[in-house]
């Protein structure tokens, strides 16, 4: 039989960026609308070739993703990507998405951090009614700004705990910066309930990765995928149930690794972690939640079963509430039912 379209496959997408999820074609009208010049790399060269080897490459990276920024102009516009986000998930079979953003980045434009975070929460409660996909928010620090920026928004992220905001993570280029300053901020967050999301383990390894679990206390790792360079710590991760938030589509195109073969899904899988297939920034990548899946299956011969169970490990690693972790898992075992055949 053949294997079955992983976009039919439920599952829950747990790394996913505000502005990185924006669709290309509602860049270029937004852009064209306001009079807004894009590079070249977001226009012709799309999806753009990019690197994080170096300081520079980085720095690439992240003045494409500030001028996608720059076309949110409207609160249309901010609701216009949070439903164009979650109509993308639901056509890859996302059941939740757990969207995650920096309201630094945004609240000179839309009256402040607080306004802002007021307007995602309603976008992403409208776009859940209209899509089914359920929602949440990640509010997300960022660790080039200042560690008191960090507390500032980490005591954000705590007053709309239960209102919408599951967790609190840390971006950007996890080279720059000192993580044990942001653990304040995660001390915050954790006494709120929060989950506690730390980027870590993709541009740095193994060693920043011990870092965030001793300092910020993450319960989830965005990326993590280089903690199978280190087994005692992949030890002490599937010991802690510390999930991964794997984007492998990313991971090659900021030079982690060479191709998609290289990305060390197995490995972690072998041992017992839990991963979490995320796709990152599809504005700059290229490729959306069923795209990892695919091109998983496709570098590591993936059967239906193992990547049954990455969906259902999406799931389990999630603050979806009960009943709509129950139902995703329930469609992920009709799935696999299905494609396993009578």
């Amino acid at each position: 039989m053949e294997p079955r379209d992983v976009r039919s496959l439920p599952k829950a997408h747990l790394h996913l960026h505000f502005t990185g999820s924006m669709r290309h074609g509602t860049l270029l009208e937004l852009a064209e609308r306001d009079g807004i010049v894009l590079p070249d790399a977001l226009v012709h060269e799309w999806p753009p070739q990019l690197s994080a080897a170096d300081e520079k490459g980085w720095f690439r990276f992240q003045r494409l993703y500030d001028v996608a920024r720059s076309v949110l102009r409207t609160e249309d516009d901010v609701r216009r990507l949070v439903l164009e986000a979650a109509e993308d998930d639901a056509r890859d079979g996302g059941g939740w998405l757990e969207i995650q953003v920096d309201p630094s980045g945004y609240a000179a434009r839309f009256g402040g951090i607080t306004a802002f975070t007021d307007l995602v929460l309603d976008a992403v409660r409208s776009a859940s009614a209209a899509t089914g996909v359920g929602m949440a928010v990640v509010i997300a620090a960022n660790r080039t700004r200042h560690p008191l920026d960090a507390r500032t928004l980490a005591r954000l992220a705590a007053q709309y705990a239960d209102r919408g905001v599951v967790g609190f993570g840390l971006s950007n280029d996890e080279r720059r910066g000192e993580t044990s300053e942001f653990a304040a901020a995660f001390a915050i967050a954790e006494r709120a309930g929060l989950m506690l999301a730390p980027h870590g383990g993709e541009l740095r390894g193994p060693d920043h990765v011990w870092t965030c679990l001793d300092t910020l206390h993450a319960d989830r790792l965005g990326h993590g995928v280089r903690a199978a360079e280190d087994p005692a710590l992949l030890d002490r991760i599937v010991r802690e149930g510390v999930a991964l938030e794997v984007c492998p589509v990313s991971n090659v195109a900021l030079g982690v690794y060479s191709d998609l073969t290289s990305v060390p899904v197995p490995t972690l899988l072998e041992a017992g972690a839990t991963v979490a297939l995320g796709a990152d920034d599809p504005l700059l990548f290229g490729s959306r939640l069923a795209g990892q899946y695919a091109t998983m299956r496709a570098a590591h011969d993936l059967t239906d079963e193992q990547l049954a169970e990455l969906a259902r490990m999406s799931v389990r690693a999630s603050r979806a509430p009960s009943d709509v972790r129950a139902r995703i898992l329930s469609g992920i075992d009709g799935w696999l039912s299905e494609s396993m055949g009578p």
